[in-house]
């Protein structure tokens, strides 16, 4: 196995790559599903926090296997093979999901981890096998990183329930540690362009999720005849915000501010707020849909807060990772994080929040377009 090259024209995401990133919606829905079961009791607190944990799990897994795949996809035999068997892992990991949130068992979860980070592990091995001096080492210290990290969440399934968060901050640093103490030397060859297209396939991967899930929440209300006037908005105010955090993130390119490590690591590492943020918009619209049925015991606002809190911070953390590094003046800059307090400012109208915020997204939509056709006229002036 070779490392590809950084500077490889025309690289583009493969069949096998899509096919991970589909397996991995089984995941993020049993994580959303999860969420929605835990805020409609009322149980808030365990419900954020549950779905944090998993959700790092789970997008800390795609993160593992895409900046590998960016590095060192040969796409031969013995890498879709191994490939396959994280996918499998997945699936595993996505089966244990409710038990791991209902009752804090997390051993269905680990055991899909370590399905996952062994194949993960091999593929290292297998790179280093075919690589010589610092490249080879750099691929040893992943291996060893990976390796170590699965054992250290056993603490998982011997500490109490109550422990599992700290265990989840404590090994999701260590985690992020392994990729910047492993390249400290010698970065591998990931393409900046093919890891960009990969986010942001994701991303849309996440969005579409979204949509489906809404979909069904606006279906089994329309099922049990409950008002169409009063789900229409809710349902109208939902798309426009999915719409909208699908325009504001593919709204500039960002393959050419990924130029070094910690450029890309700081814009990587950033994108577990805005993949868990954009799933947890279609949980929040779930949410509001029961909740205007009578379905939850949340009050309005808190209902209304399921979807305003996480569209609230996907347009902050897009804008803060992803698309300030493209923009032009204050006016620009202020657009997202404007709108951002705009959306969160919505909580408080109820059963109108969603509609308003939708609302407020397609604005900065408009706002933003405005604003950089003016500039493009301006520079074409001077």
């Amino acid at each position: 196995m070779q490392a590809r090259s950084r500077g490889e024209a025309h690289r583009a995401a493969t069949p096998l790559e899509l096919f991970f990133d589909l397996c991995f919606v089984v995941a993020v829905a049993q994580a959303g599903r999860q969420l929605v079961h835990a805020l409609a009791e009322g149980h808030t607190g365990h419900g954020v926090v549950g779905y944090l944990m998993l959700f790092f799990a789970i997008w800390w897994a795609w993160v593992n296997f895409s900046w590998f795949s960016s590095a060192y996809d040969t796409d031969d035999v013995l890498y879709r093979v191994v490939t396959l068997v994280q996918i499998a892992g997945v699936l595993i990991l996505a089966a244990g999901v409710p038990r791991a949130f209902d009752d804090g068992d997390f051993r269905v979860v680990w055991f899909g981890y370590l399905v996952m980070r062994l194949a993960l592990v091999s593929q290292w091995l297998r790179a280093a096998h075919g690589a010589r001096g610092v490249e080879r080492r750099t691929a040893l210290h992943y291996a060893l990183g990976v390796t170590l990290c699965q054992v250290g969440w056993l603490a998982l399934l011997f500490l109490p329930p109550g422990d599992a968060p700290w265990v989840f901050v404590v090994m999701g640093l260590l985690e992020l540690s392994v990729p910047m103490l492993a390249e400290r030397r010698r970065r591998t060859s990931w393409h900046p362009h093919h890891i960009a297209e990969r986010y942001g396939l994701f991303t849309l991967i996440v969005l579409g999720e979204t949509v489906a899930a809404a979909t069904v929440a606006v279906q089994s209300a329309l099922d049990e005849h409950h008002d169409l006037g009063t789900l229409l908005p809710i349902a109208a105010g939902g798309l426009l915000l999915v719409f909208a955090a699908y325009w504001i993130y593919f709204a500039v390119p960002i393959h050419l501010h990924l130029r070094s490590n910690r450029q890309a690591f700081l814009w990587g590492y950033g994108h577990y707020l805005v993949f868990c943020s954009a799933a947890a918009i279609g949980a929040g619209i779930e949410i509001a849909v029961e909740e205007s049925a009578g379905g939850t015991r949340l009050p309005a606002y808190g209902a209304a807060a399921c979807v305003t809190v996480p569209g609230a911070l996907y347009l902050f953390t897009v804008w803060l990772i992803h698309s300030r590094h493209q923009k032009r003046g204050l006016a620009q800059q202020l657009v997202l994080p404007v709108s951002a307090a705009l959306v969160l400012a919505c909580t408080p109208a109820g059963r109108v929040a969603v509609p308003l915020a939708g609302l407020v997204a397609a604005a900065a939509v408009a706002v933003g377009v405005t604003l950089t056709a003016r500039q493009g006229t301006a520079l074409e002036e001077e």
